[in-house]
């Protein structure tokens, strides 16, 4: 079989080292792809949100199935397009991508079929919103409506900072047309819990939990990142917990989306907020989170390409989804200065993939003298193990295998979990 995955991050190499297992698949096309994944495939250059292109190369290449991995193409309808010259696709069409498109979108969805979400107003009028920031509790949840790059979210601490976010957005177009609406929303407290969720629009079956560690500092400190290293399962997320958001939140959105004759299929992917009241979704994504898919599809036993075939055809519930009992923790490095300025182009020598543990490249090039960096989140170091702890130990040493003089990294990814399981 000829593939095709659409992206060129660390997500998309993820995805790519998991399809290659399954002993049909001849080649793996990357769209773009990236300098670091050139051994595990053929790395194309074509951009993920040029459409056109991208049909015109599953026509010309005879493409048997399609990944379409990033928010952006699939908000932009690049399973619609692909479907239409009769390639099947992992992924949700543009209709069911909207419940990460649009924040307003996915928020009064929850309301309207009552999922347990952060209580908010939407405003597209900037003195309305700054005139009920006036009387709003502090601290508050801002947040522009459409796609940021996973940046669109500003917690305000003060109501001086809330008046900052909502001018930035919706005044100076930090974040483009995105911030045209805003959601102001409630300020919810409790361990983040992320889990994805393969559905073909009949049965939902959520992954392995994970947690993510946004900041670019140790101890949860610095600036919010794309995301700094993943540890799976999360301790917080019980068999109790996995039960009410079944009930609750995973089987009423699947069931929302098709009352609202928006069928989701594809990666679900649910972050929750474990309240003292109970679970509350934070956000909804269309896609593998990013780096949450370097923690998850590492412990995934079953093939994934014949669960991608069974999401997009109906047949999810006659597939095996299995997950090893084990654990997984993914250490980010990325160039020194994320996530603000940094510099790119600098070189690496990667240690090979063996039994300590193996590397995803999110962003790299190939030159002349070799891998350069090309991007903020360069490498994703994981390492599986029967234990957290151990998993932990692993990737970190891992780390220190990397020769990339201009990378930094957290040193505790895993500690807050091993912690909450003491």
């Amino acid at each position: 079989m000829k593939l095709m995955v659409v992206g060129g991050g660390g997500r998309e190499h993820a995805i790519i080292k998991k399809l290659k297992e399954n002993p049909a698949v001849e080649v793996i096309y990357a769209l773009p792809g990236n300098g670091g994944m050139v051994s595990d495939a053929v790395c194309t250059g074509i951009g993920a949100k040029d459409i056109d292109a991208i049909v015109a190369f599953a026509k010309e290449n005879a493409i048997d199935f399609a990944v379409v991995a990033p928010d952006d193409p699939l908000v932009l309808g690049a399973v619609d397009a692909l479907e239409e010259i009769g390639i099947p696709c992992f992924g949700p069409k543009k209709d069911a991508a909207i419940i990460e498109g649009s924040k307003v979108f996915s928020k009064n969805l929850m309301k309207k079929y009552g999922i347990p979400t952060a209580a908010y107003e939407v405003f597209d009028n900037m003195d309305a919103a700054l005139k009920y920031l006036e009387t709003a509790p502090i601290p508050t949840v801002i947040k522009a409506d459409g796609l940021a790059l996973g940046k669109g979210v500003i917690i305000a601490q003060t109501r001086e900072e809330a008046v900052d976010a909502i001018h930035s957005m919706m005044e100076d177009k930090v974040f483009g047309a995105s911030g045209s609406r805003v959601v102001i929303e409630e300020f919810l407290t409790g361990p983040e819990v992320s889990v994805l969720s393969f559905t073909d629009g009949n049965v939902v079956i959520p992954m392995i939990s994970s947690m993510d560690h946004k900041r670019a500092g140790d101890n949860d400190t610095g600036l919010n990142t794309g995301g700094m290293g993943t540890i799976a399962p999360n301790p917080y997320y019980t068999e109790d917990v996995a039960k009410e958001c079944m009930e609750t939140i995973f089987l009423p959105t699947i069931n929302a989306m098709n009352k609202e004759g928006r069928t989701f299929k594809g990666c679900l992917y649910f972050g929750l907020m474990l309240t003292p009241n109970g679970p509350r979704v934070i956000e909804y994504n269309c896609r593998f989170g990013d780096p949450e898919t370097q923690v998850v599809l590492p412990l995934l036993e079953s093939d994934l390409l014949t669960i991608m075939q069974a999401t997009a055809n109906g047949t999810l519930a006659e597939t095996e989804v299995k997950f090893s009992n084990g654990a997984a923790c993914c250490v980010i490095m990325a160039s020194k200065g994320y996530p603000s300025k940094y510099e790119s182009g600098c070189p690496m020598t990667l240690p090979a993939d063996d039994e300590t543990g193996f590397i995803y490249v999110a962003g790299a090039k190939q030159t002349e003298t070799g891998l350069v960096s090309a991007g903020g989140r360069v490498l994703g170091v994981t390492a599986t193990a029967d234990t957290l702890e151990e998993a932990i130990k692993k990737a970190y040493k891992k780390v220190e295998t990397v020769d990339f003089a201009n990378g930094f990294y957290r040193h505790d990814i895993g500690a807050r979990a091993l912690a909450a399981k003491k």
